[in-house]
This record gives C-alpha cells, structure tokens and sequence, in this order.
C-alpha cells in the first residue's frame, strides 16, 4: 500500500509500469481496485496511477472535502505530490466529473480527457444514487440492487463513508450541467457509457449537438455501470485507440463495434 499526505490527511494510491503517466479516477462505487485489470495492461507502455478519493478505499474520512471542488483539488495536490506536470486522466463516475472540472481549472495540466458513466445532468442519475440518504457500505446496497456483482468492488464497499457518497453526488448536482463544462474544453474527449447502465443513462443526441469535435461520445453495447469490468478486453483497446489517435476519431479502429457517434 502507497500512500502520501495532503492537507494534513492520508491519501492512498497504487501505481504500476514505467513510462507516460495516466491517472485513473473512481467513482462513487467503489475504489481505485476495481482499475486493476486496466492499469495492469496499462503498465506495459505507462505509468499508471490510481488514488482514493477521501472518504473511499483507504484514504482518510474528511467530510469537508466530500464535494467536486475538494476532489479537484485533490487531485491537483496529487499530481504536485507525484510530479506530474501533465497527464491523460481516466475518471469514472464521480471520477469522470471531477476530471472534467479538473481539466477545466487546469487546461495546461490535462493532456487528454477519458470518463466513463459520467452523468452530464442530474437527471441522467438514477434515484438509486441521487436518493441514496446513507448507511452502512452505500456500495453494496446501491450495487445490489441494480447491478451485477463486481468482486472488484464489493472488496471496497466496506470502507466507504456513507457521507462520501451522499455528498458528492450532491455537490455534482449543484455543479450545473456537465455540457456546459464540456463545451468550454479544448482537450481531446472521450466519453464512455455502458447501454444497460441503470445507474448512469447516456445522454441524448440533443445533449450533443453544440459540443465541439474534440468532444466524442460511445455506448458500449452489453455494459452496464463498469465498461472496464464488464467488457475489459474492448475497454483497454478504447483507452489505449484514444491515447494513440486523440481525437483523429476516423482512425480509431475500434468504431465499427461502438454505438455511432450520436450526432
């Protein structure tokens, strides 16, 4: 276990291979471990690094910092910490729209932007998740009910604070439409969602219409919440089309067995 300090609380991270570096960020449901299998096929080219967010996995519980601000600046700290001065971010979820807020704070420090069932509006979260009111490990009780069981995941579930949960979902909420964001980004895009996800819907073509080229949106046929665990094989061979082509988007060869794009 890695781990370092930031603003005087503990922050867990693993990182795996030598190269380019890419951070990997989770989402609400879960920790940096269910990256695993991604991050293992990552590290034959990259440095790959995944870290808990406070209130998940093994960093520390500080319920002032459970919100989208706290997390990108968490993030930013990590990256001074690790070094990093520019990198690819993968975010999931909760990780997806921080990556997105991050990369517009930081332009100059976001080299290509990657989420996967990142909501863009609060109505594409389901009740499950933006009604979840607290208790006793959130993942396993929202997991359980509507998803499949991830061994990836449920390892973690035990150690999130209810409160996490609760309040960053919240935070994301008063952050406003994701598009708008998304409309402000000159960074290459990627966004990721899995058709059979009852957690996070994928937006619709409207949603899409005004977003520049370098923003692209796939669905991922047969996937639900966890496209890198459900389909991991054709989830690694996205992430690393993207990371090779950016957003020639023509030449990524993995499009015939993608949903078109949805403009």
């Amino acid at each position: 276990m890695s781990a370092i300090i930031l603003e005087s609380s503990l922050v867990h991270y693993e990182a795996l291979g030598r190269g380019k570096p890419l951070l990997f960020l989770h989402d609400w449901l879960g920790s940096w471990r269910y990256w695993v299998p991604t991050m293992v096929d990552m590290s034959s080219t990259n440095r790959a690094y995944a870290l808990d967010f406070w209130g998940f996995g093994d960093s520390d519980k500080v319920a002032a910092r459970y919100s989208v601000p706290g997390y990108v600046n968490q993030v930013e700290l990590f990256m001074d910490q690790m070094g990093i001065s520019k990198v690819p971010i993968i975010g999931h979820g909760l990780g997806g729209v921080v990556g997105i807020y991050f990369a517009l704070a930081h332009p100059d420090r976001v080299d290509q932007l990657m989420t996967v069932s990142a909501p863009l509006k609060d109505t594409y979260i389901a009740k499950t998740l933006s009604g979840f009111s607290g208790g006793d490990n959130p993942a396993r009780v929202i997991l359980g009910r509507k998803l499949k069981s991830y061994e990836e995941v449920n390892i973690e579930a035990g150690k999130t604070a209810a409160d996490a949960v609760v309040q960053s979902v919240q935070s994301a909420i008063r952050q406003g439409d994701v598009i708008d964001a998304l409309e402000s980004l000159d960074v290459p895009t990627l966004l990721v969602y899995g058709r059979e996800d009852p957690i996070i819907l994928p937006p619709d073509d409207d949603d899409m219409e005004d977003l520049d080229y370098n923003v692209y949106p796939v669905i991922m046929d047969s996937v639900q919440h966890y496209p890198m665990l459900d389909d991991t094989s054709k989830f690694n061979r996205l992430l690393r089309e993207f990371l090779v082509h950016r957003d020639n988007w023509d030449d990524i060869q993995l499009k015939d067995e993608w949903k078109r794009r949805m403009r």
